[in-house]
Parts: C-alpha cells; sequence; structure tokens
C-alpha cells in the first residue's frame, strides 16, 4: 500500500443554524459530503457575539449513535436524561452515547467573549445502537499533550499517537482522533490502518497534504495508505480523525440513526410516548 498522503475530496462547510438559531458552519453532513462512514455529521460553531450562541441548543432526543463535542474556546454545560451533568471549557471534550436513547442540552455558560468548538457524530454498528447510554466528560487537563521543540503540538484526544492514549474510551468504533497546533512550519506523520478511513479539518491557517494546499475551513477526506503525513504553516491547527466504516445501511431521521424504516418509526414512537430515555 502507497505511504503516500493523496486526497480523495476537498470541501467546504455552509453556513446553516441548528439547537435553538446557534450559527454554525457544517462540514460532513452537507451535500457535498452528506456522510463518511463511521461519521455521520462535523460542525464548527464559533463567534465572539452573544446573540449567535446564546440560545444554545435546549432539550433534545437522539438514539442510535454518538455525539463528540470539543471546545476551542469558551464554556458550555451538557445536562441529560440519565442524569449527567458537566462543564466543558476550552480544551475539553465530552463524549456521549446515545445508544438506545437520551435526552440532552447542550447551554452556553458564558453571556460574552468567543465560544467556538467542534461536534462530531459518530455512528454505532447495528448490535450497538440499542445499548445502554453512558456519558464521558475530559478535563482539558486530562488530555495528554505532546510537544516537539520544532513547535509541533498533538493533542490525542481519542486513540493513540506516538505511544500516547487519548483519555476517552470508545468501544464502538475506537476512532482516533488529534488536534495538531503548529507554532512553526512543521510535518506530522499519523501510523494509519488502511481500512480505517481518515480525514484532515485545517479550522486556522493553511495546511499541505500531500500535493494539495488545504485552507482554514476545508476538509480533505484522505486515500487509504499506510502513513498519513500533513505539513502545517507556522500558526496553523487541524484536526486528524481516523475511523474503520461500519458498512451498513443508514437511516436517519433528525437526531435518530437506525438501519432501518422501521427502527426510525420506533423511534420517533417512543420519543413521542416518553419511553425513549
Amino acid at each position: 500500500m502507497d505511504q503516500t498522503t493523496t486526497i480523495k475530496q476537498i470541501v467546504r462547510g455552509i453556513p446553516t443554524q441548528d439547537g435553538a438559531g446557534v450559527k454554525l458552519t457544517r462540514i460532513i453532513g452537507q451535500p457535498g459530503l452528506p456522510r463518511l462512514d463511521p461519521f455521520l455529521m462535523l460542525d464548527e460553531f464559533g463567534s465572539d457575539k452573544p446573540q449567535d450562541y446564546l440560545a444554545g441548543f435546549p432539550e433534545h432526543p437522539h438514539r442510535g449513535f454518538q455525539t463528540v463535542t470539543y471546545m476551542l474556546a469558551g464554556k458550555m454545560e451538557h445536562r441529560d436524561s440519565s442524569g449527567n451533568t458537566g462543564i466543558i471549557e476550552t480544551g475539553g471534550i465530552q463524549w456521549m452515547n446515545a445508544g438506545k436513547g437520551i435526552i440532552h442540552s447542550e447551554m452556553p455558560k458564558q453571556t460574552e467573549g468567543l465560544m467556538r468548538g467542534l461536534q462530531l457524530w459518530v455512528n454505532l454498528p447495528s448490535h450497538e445502537k440499542m445499548s445502554e447510554p453512558n456519558y464521558q466528560d475530559i478535563k482539558a487537563d486530562q488530555v495528554p499533550v505532546i510537544t516537539d521543540i520544532a513547535g509541533l503540538e498533538v493533542r490525542v484526544l481519542v486513540g493513540e499517537y506516538n505511544g500516547i492514549s487519548g483519555p476517552v474510551k470508545a468501544q464502538a468504533v475506537q476512532p482516533i482522533f488529534l488536534d495538531c497546533r503548529f507554532s512553526l512550519g512543521k510535518s506530522i506523520s499519523v501510523p494509519c490502518d488502511i481500512e480505517q478511513v481518515f480525514f484532515v479539518y485545517c479550522y486556522e491557517g493553511q495546511l499541505n497534504v500531500g500535493n494539495q494546499t488545504l485552507d482554514k475551513g476545508q476538509l480533505a477526506v484522505l486515500e487509504p495508505s499506510i502513513m498519513l503525513s500533513v505539513s502545517g504553516r507556522a500558526n496553523s491547527q487541524c484536526i486528524i480523525v481516523g475511523g474503520r466504516p461500519i458498512n451498513e445501511p443508514i437511516v436517519q431521521y433528525g437526531p435518530f440513526v437506525m438501519n432501518t424504516e422501521d427502527e426510525i418509526r420506533q423511534a420517533v414512537d417512543d420519543f413521542r410516548q416518553g419511553r425513549l430515555a
């Protein structure tokens, strides 16, 4: 298998709103990239204007997948129907398994200043879609940070890099999720499983991936290889995410992601009848 990093597709997110009117950019889950098995959605939210985020994401249901929220700046509170609460702050990550059903809210805990973050939806295989919900609240100081003298900083959120494991325990898909920051021009190489799907999302600055340039706000879907290499220009930042495709039918209706239409109808009925969570 070729070790050369090659881009299969580049997409730029589209502006939209979600929750109670929070302005965000949808990168995965839009017409240009509807899904990237096992990833269902990637949103970036970010504004220093309180009116763009204060309405937050009031109570809403989920079934059949996992949500990952990574805070780049600001503070947000999570509450759910399983009794979990937590405040995610700059550098923290929350991993929630909706499983058979959960109702949760994500509300700002600030009234001014910059709020910025990423939310990723990760699918569950059919045998885990009705699993028990769970929630992991990881503080910034629990995330291992690998640095080198050339100015590369890698935050290992999920999976393993350079022998260091991230704090999130993801049972179903076992993805990798790295936050890479380049204070100087520098490259990072990540060994890959050729059966996994990888993408790189540039959220600051500019990157070189293979023989192509990736600008701020662009996501690159990569061709399978045994080594992923990304060069970041000074003050660039990106996430590198990989996961093994589930290769099962996907039927999605808003916050419910199952394998069949009947399962979706059951999820909607369970929610309406108060049985979902």
